[in-house]
C-alpha cells in the first residue's frame, strides 16, 4: 500500500552533518502494497482478555511511579504543515486517519533535556486542555511477554486465541478458545524452562516502558509535547487499556508506532487489526485523528545505530575481518509471503542491505548471512533457518561469528535465551570457536532520537491520507480506501496449520497423529479387557 510507506526504496547516508540522501528504486509490486492495507485494516475477531494497563510515568528520582498515568512532557509548538515534504503532500484532507511515509528525514537539533519535576506527571496538567486544543499522543505497539513464570500459560493462551496465529475453518471457530487453552497448557512447561533461564520473566515490558520514557524526553527536547502510551498485543499493558487512558487524557492527535522495524501481517498487522476494531467500535474515538508509521527499517537513525553496534562488537574480535556477520530475524510462514504477499521478507532483505552498505562505507568488508529463527508447527517458514545456517557455516570453516538480532529492538526471550544460549551452544558444537552477539537497540540514543524525528515528521499527516502522486494505490478518503480493500481482501494463510483437506504434508502429519492415537486407544482397551477389540469389531456373526 503506497501510502503506508513511500514506494521508492532508498539507501541512506549516515553523515550527521548532511541531509539524508535518497536513491530511488523501482516500486514494489502492487500486490505487496495491497496486502499491507488488507492486513492492517481488515477486521477480525480478537481474543477475549481482561486488559490491565501499566502506563508510563516519571519522577525526578531514580525510582519511577508505574501505575495510573501516561508519561507526559510539556513543551511548546508542534511541527507545522510548512515542514511537509512537497513530494509526499497529501491530496485529501477529509479523512480522520492516515498512514504516512516513514522515510522523510529532518535535521532537528537535539538540545539538553530540562530537569524533571518531582512527583508523577499528570498528562492533563502538562498539555493544554480545552475545546479545540491540540493534545498529542504516541502509541507504541509491541507483542508483550510474561512478567513472571505464573503468567506464561495465560500469555500463551492470549497468543493462540488470536485467529492470526491459529486460523480454524469457519465451522470450527467455536473451538478457538478451547484449543488455545489446550495448546497453552501443554506448551507452558517447556516455555517456563526458557523464561527461568533468563531470570523468571520477560524484560520486554520494562524495556518498552523505558523506550517510551526516552522517546518522550527526546520529543520534549525537540520541541514537541506528547503523551507516550504502551500497548501490548498479548499481555499487560493491553491495547484496550492504553486506549482507555488515551480517551481519559483527551488525546485528539495520535501517532501509532509499532516497535517492529519491518512490517509483517503477523506482528504489526495483528496489532493494527485489533486497534482498528477498537477504534471503529468506540464512538468516543470518532473525533480522534491518527496516523500510523507502519515500518521504519530504512530510516537513517535506525540504520546507523545498527551499524554502530555492529562495529563495536566486531572490534572485540582478534581478527575482525574474518568474522561472519550473522543477521538472525524472526521468521514468518512462507505462505504469508508467497500467497498473501507479506512484504516482510523483502523489507528484511533491504534492511540488511542498507546496514551492510553503511558498514562498507566505514571500510567493513565482512561477509554476512541472513537467516530466520523461531519457526513453529509443521508448515514451511522463511528460509534459510538460523540453526541450519549455523551448522553450514561451521562446516564451511567459519571460525568467528557475530550474531545480529535484526528484527528485534528490545531484549527478550528470543535474544536472551534462543540466540544467547541455544544458538551459541549450537555454534560451538558446529566448530565456531569465537562467538559474539550485538545487543538489541533498547534505549540507544541515536535510535530513540530517530524515532522521535519519525513521530514529529508524522504529525503534519495526522488526519490525512498521504502518499506520492504516482502511488499504485489510489489516494483518497480513508473509508473509501477501507471499502476498496475489504472488497479485495482474501483470507490469510495460517502460521500454524491445524488441518488441511487433500493429500498434503500437513494432512499426512495429522492423519498420522490421529492413527497413532487410535492405535494407542485400542491397545489400552485390549489390555484393560483382555480381549481382542479389533477381532470382535470385525466378527461377522
Amino acid at each position: 500500500m503506497a501510502h503506508l510507506q513511500q514506494l521508492s526504496r532508498q539507501s541512506v547516508s549516515c553523515n550527521a552533518s548532511s541531509p539524508v540522501v535518497i536513491h530511488k528504486r523501482s516500486p514494489c509490486r502492487a500486490s505487496i502494497n495491497r496486502l499491507k492495507a488488507q492486513a492492517v485494516f481488515s477486521a477480525c475477531s480478537s481474543s477475549s482478555v481482561r486488559p490491565h494497563h501499566l502506563a508510563q510515568s516519571t519522577a525526578c528520582t531514580s525510582s519511577r511511579q508505574r501505575r495510573g498515568d501516561s508519561f507526559t512532557v510539556h513543551v511548546s509548538s508542534a511541527a507545522s504543515d510548512s515542514n511537509l515534504n512537497p513530494q509526499l503532500a497529501p491530496t485529501s484532507f477529509s479523512s480522520s486517519s492516515a498512514f504516512i511515509p516513514s522515510d522523510a528525514s529532518s535535521a532537528i537539533a537535539l538540545s539538553p533535556a530540562p530537569a524533571r519535576s518531582s512527583g508523577m506527571l499528570k498528562s492533563n496538567q502538562n498539555q493544554p486542555s480545552g475545546p479545540g486544543t491540540e493534545r498529542v499522543g504516541v502509541l507504541l505497539l509491541n507483542l508483550g511477554g510474561p512478567d513472571r513464570l505464573s503468567d506464561i500459560q495465560p500469555f500463551l493462551y492470549n497468543l493462540f486465541a488470536d485467529p492470526d496465529i491459529i486460523r480454524l475453518p469457519p465451522a470450527a471457530r467455536f473451538l478457538q478458545k478451547p484449543l488455545a487453552t489446550l495448546i497453552s497448557t501443554l506448551r507452558a512447561p517447556k516455555s517456563a524452562e526458557g523464561y527461568r533461564a533468563i531470570g523468571g520473566g520477560s524484560p520486554l515490558r520494562r524495556i518498552t516502558e523505558e523506550q517510551g520514557d526516552a522517546l518522550a524526553l527526546s520529543m520534549m527536547a525537540k520541541g514537541q509535547a506528547a503523551n507516550v502510551y504502551v500497548a501490548m498485543r498479548y499481555w499487560h499493558p493491553y491495547t484496550e487499556e492504553a486506549i482507555e487512558l488515551i480517551k481519559a487524557d483527551g488525546i485528539n492527535r495520535l501517532v501509532i508506532l509499532p516497535l517492529y522495524p519491518q512490517f509483517s501481517i503477523s506482528t504489526s498487522g495483528s496489532s493494527l487489526r485489533l486497534l482498528e476494531t477498537i477504534l471503529k467500535e468506540d464512538s468516543a474515538l470518532s473525533q480522534m485523528q491518527h496516523t500510523v508509521i507502519p515500518s521504519w527499517y530504512q530510516r537513517k537513525g535506525y540504520v546507523c545505530a545498527m551499524a554502530d553496534l555492529i562495529n563495536i562488537e566486531l572490534a572485540k574480535f582478534k581478527d575482525r575481518e574474518s568474522v561472519e556477520i550473522f543477521f538472525s530475524a524472526h521468521g514468518v510462514p512462507k505462505s504469508y509471503v508467497e500467497q498473501a504477499g507479506d512484504p516482510y521478507k523483502e523489507e528484511m532483505e533491504e534492511c540488511v542491505a542498507l546496514i551492510m552498505k553503511e558498514l562498507q562505507a566505514r571500510s567493513c568488508t565482512n561477509h554476512h548471512t541472513l537467516a530466520y529463527q523461531s519457526r513453529v508447527g509443521p508448515v514451511e517458514w522463511l528460509t534459510p533457518y538460523t540453526d541450519v545456517s549455523i551448522r553450514e557455516l561451521g562446516a564451511s570453516g567459519v571460525n568467528s561469528l557475530l550474531a545480529v538480532p535484526i528484527s528485534f529492538v528490545s531484549e527478550h526471550i528470543e535474544t536472551l535465551e534462543e540466540i544467547d544460549m541455544e544458538y551459541r551452544e549450537l555454534a560451538q558444537e558446529s566448530g565456531i570457536a569465537n562467538w559474539g552477539r550485538v545487543p538489541a537497540l533498547n534505549t540507544n540514543s541515536a535510535f530513540i532520537d530517530d524515532l522521535a524525528d519519525a513521530v514529529i515528521e508524522a504529525l503534519p499527516y495526522v488526519g490525512r491520507v498521504a502518499g506520492p502522486a504516482d502511488s499504485l494505490v489510489p489516494i483518497g478518503e480513508l473509508d473509501a480506501l477501507l471499502q476498496a480493500y475489504d472488497r479485495e481482501r482474501s483470507a490469510l494463510p495460517s502460521p500454524v496449520v491445524m488441518w488441511e483437506v487433500g493429500w498434503t504434508k500437513s494432512a499426512e502429519t495429522w492423519n498420522g497423529r490421529i492413527a497413532m492415537v487410535a492405535i494407542l486407544m485400542i491397545v489400552i482397551l485390549e489390555c484393560a479387557t483382555g480381549q481382542s477389540v479389533v477381532r470382535d469389531w470385525l466378527r461377522l456373526d
